[in-house]
């Protein structure tokens, strides 16, 4: 289950590096990009997994036993995190600390905390603070390399950033919507400006309500919003039937909660954002991808 973010799994039996286990492949990436070569970083979960519901196995349980640290996210992404760490003896942090939470507001879940804080490459940059900090503890030797990659790094998320701010200020106020099947993106919708709309709040659901597509449907009628989009992890089906009843386009797939295979679209977490990025911009603007994944994918 165990996967080395963003290359081949090395030789465990001659690797003797501290290893830091994370919950899904979202954070590994982000941990590896901060570790460097001086960590050995791995996810519980494999690429393309779905995280909200996951159910530890007991390879999963064998690793972190091995673990000197163990990161998940928090706000309530792993259920099933609680009791599997409580019989781990590893140290552990939660990367979403200090993050400025954002509550569900519907459905079962409202006043929970929206887990999808990565969403934010500004919150990310908090994440990779923690980390930073948490390795540091953890392997003192290498404190200045864990501090520089970090710095490093979160000058590319703040580049990513302010490309989706600039691309999208120019659109009309009606227009900076962003419509989505589950509310995973709140965290970049406040970033960049938008006001966002939703099927169902979280994945969770097995079906949408009839109530549900018809709310999004008037919502995308009385704002004249050009395109809606869907993540990857669900079916579109519910998001076509508003397309078809209005005039917005479907802008394409959106990822969220995993990363793909090295030779899938988003493999780390920064294509990842600037994947969602460009197709956010490229439906709500009205312009054309270059690349094969993107509107209409």
């Amino acid at each position: 289950m165990a996967i080395l973010a963003g290359c081949a799994a090395p030789d465990t039996a001659a690797d003797d590096r501290p290893v830091v286990l994370t919950t899904f492949t979202v954070l590994a990436d982000i941990a590896q990009n901060v570790a460097g070569d001086h960590l050995r970083v791995e996810s519980i979960t494999k690429p393309g997994a779905e995280i909200h519901g996951y159910e530890p196995t007991p390879g999963d349980i064998r690793k972190a036993t091995e673990a000197d640290l163990i990161v998940d996210n928090g706000l309530n992404l792993e259920v099933w995190f609680a009791q599997f760490f409580a019989s781990m003896d590893a140290p552990h942090v939660v990367a979403s600390d200090g993050v400025e939470v954002i509550d569900i507001t519907e459905d079962a879940y409202a006043g929970k905390p929206n887990p999808h804080a990565w969403m934010s490459p500004a919150n990310v940059q908090l994440y990779v603070d923690t980390m930073s900090a948490a390795f540091s503890e953890l392997d003192p030797a290498h404190a200045e390399e864990f501090a520089a990659n970090a710095a490093a790094y979160k000058a590319e998320l703040q580049q990513v950033q302010d490309d989706l701010a600039a691309s999208l200020s120019e659109l009309p106020a009606n227009e900076r919507a962003l419509v989505t099947c589950e509310g995973a993106f709140s965290y970049l919708a406040r970033d960049a400006g938008l006001t966002e709309s939703y099927i169902w709040a979280v994945n969770a659901e097995q079906q949408a309500t009839p109530r549900q597509i018809a709310a999004v449907i008037e919502f995308v009628e009385d704002n004249d919003v050009p395109a809606v989009f869907c993540e990857s992890t669900v079916s579109d089906q519910a998001m076509q039937q508003v397309v078809e009843a209005t005039d917005a386009t479907f802008g394409g797939i959106l990822y969220v909660d995993s990363l793909s295979t090295a030779d899938g679209p988003v493999p780390t977490y920064l294509e990842l954002i600037r994947h969602d990025a460009d197709v956010i911009i490229a439906g709500l603007t009205g312009t054309s991808l270059t690349d094969d994944d993107g509107a209409g994918s």
